[in-house]
């Protein structure tokens, strides 16, 4: 079974980089405190290590 990724919003994206911005968009995150959930990939866990102060990751099954 493959892993997953629960990646959650925790701080605002609005006064940082343009660019950070855009990935929290990518990521499908839009207020704060909501959840998704993604599948482990490099590309995810890349993303989410950009963005790491703005976000919390946990791992699941």
């Amino acid at each position: 079974m493959a892993k997953k990724l629960l990646i959650t919003l925790i701080r605002s994206p609005l006064p940082r980089n343009p660019k950070h911005r855009r990935t929290v968009q990518a990521l499908g995150l839009k207020k704060i405190g909501q959840t998704v959930e993604h599948k482990d990939k490099p590309e995810i866990r890349g993303m989410a290590n950009k963005i790491g102060y703005l976000v919390n990751v946990e791992e699941t099954k």
